[in-house]
């Protein structure tokens, strides 16, 4: 932290009652190393991991370097003398993959060749998957939302059927943060997750979405990069076999030419989606196809647990959290096929042991503190899923926490971004930490892109624990708004998901020093303080957490 801040934060921690009672901690830096930050990054993004892929040797490499950097920082083992969790994981394989095909309509048969035209992968643990000659039916954003009104699936039934869905939500092109479903900045209805999850409700054969790089927030080489290989989920009793057989995301102008083929105008129904009350369009005379193997694997993956037991009240936690794995190897560019994953998420999981390392220093703390590395995140938030369903320590004993998907490694910035504003209480303490250290909160330069519902804190928060995250933004004290935004841009268009996510020894690490620094003093104000921040009243989370609280 600058140091002509210190006075500041100094009078703020003092004056902890008004950040709800906490007790005073002084304000001296808290000695983040930025040798730990380098280290722990480039060892962990280097070819020898492997790009980090769990239930791989790269995961076998991770979890022995994250356990021995534990131990280096004083924690201890945290799962009843263990440093893991195992996390059951199946892996599927696709091979021997068809075309996508659709027959019938107007012209000619239109057909999508797997990776670059379109993906496709299953849910369901079975050796061969096959739609053959299914309705097509395109369900707008594939919603079901009734305490919104709204519901794009009323009066049609999908049981077998092809459902053709837009991706975001309905209202996200709108500039301001109004409208059913937020207005500009995402819900967990725009997710990709959730278009899966309602449509294998609705009882829909495959669910495929339509790539559109705007509101999905990135490239179509993510998809490629991200939904080809190896593909993971929570190995559970019934094998999924109540999910859609198929899941996918098909290339934009395809679905034009798809549309057309049925009768249909996409840009209109596209217009006509985005509206109340939309009907569900079936396109006229259209069949799905598409066929496909797939290798089964069942391996458990491990998250990894290290803690500082509390003095007074060791039964009431803090939790810090991070992924350590990434995508493994990957699609080959410039003959590089390992996604090394510097970035997302070296950096970090590298956050997470230098945070531990500071706060074991600045000795005990009167709540224990959970340091946690979870695997999967990469693959739907897997293993903060699984730890959160399974937690080693009570939810309705963890104060709250914070999440770490990234660093910083931009310079500093003047500004800092809550992430899914709007939310929590944890929001009032981090507000007056980042004021006292000169800077600014500022709106969510793309809250389009849904990243509250997007890391493992939404794991913790759909079971109530109030979580934050949180980042700098993008107005740099070195080149202002233009140089973040520009810096912003490239990593997503170049580098997000790519092979080309790479340490780099010329990173400006200060930046992410400042940020840390935020959330070692978050943690450091709960871990010290007797207070249980809340979600916000009308905060979709408060309920459960109520009730969790409350032992219900």
């Amino acid at each position: 932290m600058r140091l002509s801040m210190i006075a500041a934060t100094a009078a703020l921690l003092a004056s902890s009652a008004a950040l709800g009672g906490c007790n005073a901690a002084k304000t001296n830096d808290p000695g983040i190393s930025v040798d730990t930050l380098k280290q722990v990054t480039e060892k962990l993004s280097s070819d020898e991991f492997e790009g980090r892929a769990p239930a791989t040797a790269g995961e076998e490499k991770t979890v022995a370097y994250l356990i021995e950097r534990m131990k280096a920082a004083g924690l201890e083992p945290g799962n009843e003398g263990s440093w893991v969790q195992d996390v059951p994981l199946v892996e599927l394989t696709a091979k021997n993959v068809s075309p996508l095909t659709f027959t019938g309509g107007k012209g000619d048969a239109i057909s999508l060749n797997y990776r670059t035209d379109m993906v496709i992968s299953t849910y369901q643990v079975t050796p061969k998957t096959e739609i053959r000659n299914s309705d097509v039916v395109f369900v707008g954003y594939g919603i079901n939302a009734p305490e919104r009104g709204w519901n794009d699936y009323a009066g049609v039934d999908v049981k077998g059927k092809t459902v053709v869905i837009l991706i975001n939500d309905p209202d996200w092109e709108t500039k301001e943060l109004k409208g059913d479903f937020g207005g500009r900045a995402m819900t967990y209805y725009g997710r990709w997750t959730y278009k899966y999850e309602e449509a294998a409700r609705q009882g829909a054969a495959a669910a495929i979405i339509v790539h559109n790089t705007e509101p999905a927030a990135y490239g179509w080489n993510v998809v490629q990069s991200s939904w080809t290989g190896p593909q993971l989920e929570q190995d559970t009793p019934g094998d999924h076999m109540d999910q859609s057989k198929a899941i996918g995301w098909m290339q934009q102008d395809y679905a034009k030419r798809l549309f057309f083929k049925g009768g249909q105008d996409y840009d209109k129904l596209v217009a006509a989606a985005k509206t109340k009350g939309f009907k569900a369009v079936p396109l006229t005379g259209v069949k799905a196809s598409v066929s496909f193997d797939s290798d089964i694997r069942r391996q458990a993956s491990k998250n990894v647990i290290g803690i500082l037991p509390g003095t007074e009240r060791k039964d009431e936690y803090v939790l810090y959290s991070a992924h350590w794995d990434h995508l493994g190897r990957c699609e080959k560019v410039n003959n590089d096929d390992i996604c090394n994953g510097a970035l997302d998420n070296a950096s970090g999981t590298a956050a997470l042991i230098a945070i531990a390392e500071a706060q074991k220093k600045k000795g005990p703390a009167k709540r224990t503190m959970i340091f946690l590395a979870v695997t999967a995140e990469e693959s739907g938030l897997l293993g903060s899923k699984y730890y959160a369903e399974n937690p080693v320590f009570p939810l309705s004993q963890t104060v709250g926490g914070v999440n770490m998907d990234g660093v910083n490694l931009n310079g500093p910035a003047k500004d800092f971004v809550f992430t899914g504003v709007g939310k929590s209480e944890l929001e009032d303490l981090m507000k007056k930490l980042v004021e006292a250290e000169g800077r600014v909160v500022v709106p969510e330069p793309t809250p389009e892109k849904g990243f509250y519902y997007r890391s493992d804190h939404f794991s913790f928060a759909k079971l109530g624990v109030p979580m934050f995250y949180g980042e700098s933004g993008e107005d740099l004290v070195n080149g202002g708004k233009e140089a973040g935004k520009k810096a912003a841009d490239d990593y997503t268009e170049n580098r997000y998901h790519q092979p080309s996510d790479q340490y780099d020894p010329k990173w400006d690490w200060s930046g992410a020093i400042a940020d840390l620094n935020l959330f070692f003093w978050l943690g450091r104000q709960l871990a010290d303080g007797d207070t249980w921040p809340n979600w916000y009243k009308d905060a979709e989370f408060r309920g459960i957490r109520d009730k969790s609280r409350a032992g219900k």
